[in-house]
């Protein structure tokens, strides 16, 4: 709750109470990119992953062992800048397996990071900010997105959810890419009946360059859920991510970052927070296919 406070009043005190210039576009164009294509060697504890397996979540993060493990991640945008509007559409994939050999024992496969998200992304470009944070823009947005997995966790099945949210948006500065408070809706089909969710969230996403070829890369969510229309065991009472990254450039489009991950969740109707954390190094790719243009 605190976080979503202070979140809440930097969104109103940076699109409200600052002098803003006219609206006009830093870009404009299609713009192509893949952000990462990686390969993570990770290590991470799991506390509290028994109960939430028993209870039949679906939720990778949430029920996987502790472990070392070897992860694969996609990311990819194709974004459209207009004048007054910006328009995202992302897919982002994740999938890590887990083979534990110990001694005298049968090997043992485990599944430990699962996820397709689908994106698209509406921004209107509202507010300009010049010469504070080093500049970004602001204006309200809406979003839909369909999440689901490769294969269905233990004891229960493959995740289904389509979500729609609305809120207001800071997004495309020099330091800060987005910082975001929204209204959110779902409709998740992983059981049936469907249930239909209302939930608040926060994210940021930040960058810190530190000298060519280093920068800190900042990313984290907070899904505060409300209310639901069936009440089930896994339901969450929220869901919280952060992620930092220290980016160093190798060789042209090839990074290697060393990495943290955190994130938790608890549950409604059983007392117990389920938490995973990763630590690794992970090796990246990333291109453009198509810049945007500059706007004259």
């Amino acid at each position: 709750m605190k976080l979503k406070t202070i979140l809440l009043a930097a969104l109103l005190f940076f699109a409200l109470a600052l002098p803003a210039e006219n609206s006009y576009a830093l870009q404009q164009g299609w713009q192509l990119e893949l952000k990462r294509l990686s390969l993570n060697l990770t290590s991470t504890e799991v506390q509290n992953a028994q109960v939430y397996k028993e209870n039949g979540v679906s939720n990778a993060r949430l029920t996987s062992d502790s472990q070392t493990l070897i992860q694969g991640t996609f990311d990819f945008a194709a974004d459209l800048f207009t004048k007054k509007s910006f328009w995202s559409n992302t897919v982002f994939a994740e999938y890590g397996k887990t083979y534990i050999r110990a001694p005298e024992k049968e090997e043992v496969i485990n599944e430990n990071a699962d996820k397709i998200l689908i994106t698209t992304d509406y921004t209107y470009r509202l507010w300009n900010i010049q010469n504070f944070l080093g500049g970004f823009e602001a204006g309200p947005f809406i979003n839909a997105g369909y999440e689901t997995e490769f294969n269905a966790q233990d004891n229960s099945p493959v995740k289904r959810i389509i979500r729609g949210m609305t809120g207001a948006k800071l997004f495309e500065g020099k330091y800060l890419k987005s910082l975001y408070l929204a209204a959110v809706g779902e409709a998740d089909y992983t059981y049936s009946p469907e249930s239909t969710k209302f939930a608040m969230e926060t994210g940021i996403k930040a960058e810190q360059p530190l000298r060519e070829g280093l920068t800190i890369l900042y990313s984290g969510h907070y899904r505060n859920y409300i209310s639901e229309s069936e009440n089930r065991i896994s339901d969450l009472k929220y869901e919280l991510e952060l992620d930092v990254r220290l980016d160093v450039m190798l060789y042209k489009n090839l990074s290697l970052a060393p990495f943290i991950n955190y994130y938790a969740a608890e549950a409604k109707h059983f007392s117990a927070r389920g938490e995973n954390l990763y630590t690794g190094i992970s090796l990246s790719y990333s291109t453009f296919f198509k810049k945007a243009k500059d706007a004259e």
